[in-house]
């Protein structure tokens, strides 16, 4: 297993660092921790849980860490309020220097309340750094909140200096959090680093990254990310079916511009609590996120990225390894559970069995995802015309009926029912793969009363492509009338998802199944 970390990450390959903090994530011990915080603290952190406010811990009734910075932490999943279970961050030199915790700066305590099993974090960083990817350590303690018993907490290891200092060969370079649900584009939060303050780094990747040459754009990308640890990333994070991180919905997830890489941009994994949820998700189809995007949209970068998951591959199967320790670790966490609730510990055992049923599956069909082909660009005709079936539902609204309906001449139609809630947005959608050319959606619908939302263009029936504005639109009632809407692909390979909609107060439209086509206005027919 060792070859394959150093021959997948290279320069990137985990070192087995042997310090202070070592003895708290591989010894196995379950901590337990008192946390408190006076009166005036309480007020000022239910008044903004974003500041750091002083707190005392107590570690094993034994050892007591005074002034250690606390705040709360969590996004719409897991932030709960500091009288429920609160997930916390803990910093303990914020306001005492030099002060360490088993020799870390900061820490978090990770409230799992999206994970009952407790263990995704931790399998699934154990994995990263299998494979030689840098991922934050985890344990896990008991904790009491102003003498509340609020439960086990899963302990991670922090992203800070001391982290980066781990794992990379110069640790001053700028450090950012991604934030929730942001991409590179955005003003990412500066963590650590001594370099500018302005953000010009992740503007500057930004830039390359929107680039419209697609040559230039993927020339331009890899002078500023670490292509070659990117895509390690992104095969770790969509095997272990993390539908939450950078890869899938640009969200957890960090990024260390490495000045022993000449600046370039290593990405690194965070929120890994809700992880093989899906044993049957695609590694293949191809995602929103910048980075991800031009990766993938690039023969260069789609083979690397296939290449890189089939060498992964044996570190997820046969499974064994990840059932036997997922056994391991819950074998040491039941009885603590049972203190809490005997009700809870036999629940607990049944998320375990999921967890390693989950595992397992996911193994298998990894086996058979490496296997399949890639996937196969839109046959056109001689004409340059493909016919469009298979269309599935979306609607981002209550009360919308989607029906396929028969039409006279023995056709058949996709029809969207605003129905009575006074609000439609709704559509139904069929993804292609295309090459570079000029293309164009064609289709006949018929409406009965659509009354659009307000005056924006974007109201009413139409077609387009995900992530393009309409350019026509169909109000009020009308008999079949054909739609047009040209677009051009100028990458690689594109998956494109195209949007036949309503979004109206009430009405209906009937998009007719025989004239749903995509025409190819170039030579070569998307290859």
């Amino acid at each position: 297993m060792l070859v394959i970390a150093a021959f997948i990450a290279g320069p990137l390959a985990a070192k087995n660092v042997q310090d202070e903090s070592s003895a708290l994530f591989d010894g196995g011990k379950i901590l337990r921790l008192k946390i408190e915080i006076t009166p005036e603290e309480v007020t000022r952190i239910k008044a903004d849980n974003r500041p750091y406010v002083r707190c005392t811990v107590i570690e094993n009734d034994k050892v007591t860490y005074n002034n250690v910075g606390v705040k709360l932490k969590g996004a719409a999943g897991s932030f709960r309020e500091f009288d429920d279970r609160p997930a916390l961050t803990l910093n303990s030199d914020k306001f005492s220097k030099k002060q360490s915790f088993h020799g870390l700066d900061k820490f978090h305590l990770n409230n799992s309340v999206q994970d009952e099993s407790y263990l995704n974090e931790l399998i699934c960083a154990e994995i990263f750094r299998t494979a030689g990817y840098p991922a934050p350590r985890v344990t896990h303690a008991r904790v009491w909140l102003n003498g509340r018993d609020v439960g086990l907490y899963v302990l991670k290891e922090g992203f800070d200096s001391k982290f980066l200092k781990r794992h990379f060969p110069r640790h001053d370079g700028n450090l950012y959090d991604g934030g929730f649900v942001q991409d590179i584009d955005a003003s990412l939060e500066k963590d650590e680093g001594k370099g500018s303050d302005d953000r010009a780094d992740l503007y500057a990747l930004a830039l390359a990254a929107r680039d419209p040459d697609p040559e230039k754009r993927w020339a331009l990308v890899n002078e500023y990310v670490d292509i070659d640890t990117f895509v390690t990333f992104m095969a770790l994070e969509r095997m272990t079916c993390h539908w939450d991180g950078y890869s899938m919905n640009m969200n957890n997830y960090r990024v260390y511009f490495d000045p022993a890489r000449g600046g370039k941009v290593v990405f690194l994994p965070h929120g890994m609590d809700q992880m093989f949820g899906d044993p049957g998700m695609g590694l293949f189809d191809q995602q929103n996120p910048l980075i991800s995007s031009v990766v993938l949209q690039s023969n260069e970068g789609w083979k690397a990225y296939r290449k890189r998951v089939h060498d992964l591959l044996p570190i997820f199967s046969p499974a064994d390894r990840w059932l036997s320790r997922v056994d391991d670790v819950a074998k040491r966490l039941q009885p603590v559970i049972k203190e809490i609730s005997e009700e809870a510990a036999k629940s607990y055992l049944e998320r375990i069995k999921e967890l390693k049923e989950h595992i397992a599956q996911r193994a298998d069909n990894l086996k058979e995802q490496d296997q399949q082909s890639d996937p196969e660009f839109l046959a056109f005709d001689d004409k340059g015309i493909a016919g469009l079936t298979d269309w599935y539902t979306a609607s981002e609204s209550d009360g919308v009926k989607h029906e396929e309906v028969d039409l006279p001449g023995n056709k058949k139609g996709y029809s969207i029912d605003a129905g009575t809630n006074g609000q439609c947005v709704a559509s139904w959608r069929r993804k292609v793969l295309l090459g570079p050319g000029v293309y164009q959606l064609n289709a006949r619908c018929q409406t009965k009363g659509v009354v659009p939302l307000d005056s924006n263009d974007n109201s009413a029936a139409g077609i387009r492509v995900s992530h393009s504005e309409r350019n026509s639109k169909l109000l009020g009632t009308a008999t079949s009338t054909l739609l047009a809407f040209g677009f051009k692909v100028v990458e690689d390979r594109r998956e494109v998802e195209l949007v036949l909609e309503l979004k109206a107060r009430r009405g209906k439209v009937i998009f007719e199944a025989d004239t749903l086509v995509l025409v190819c206005r170039t030579k070569g027919r998307a290859k």
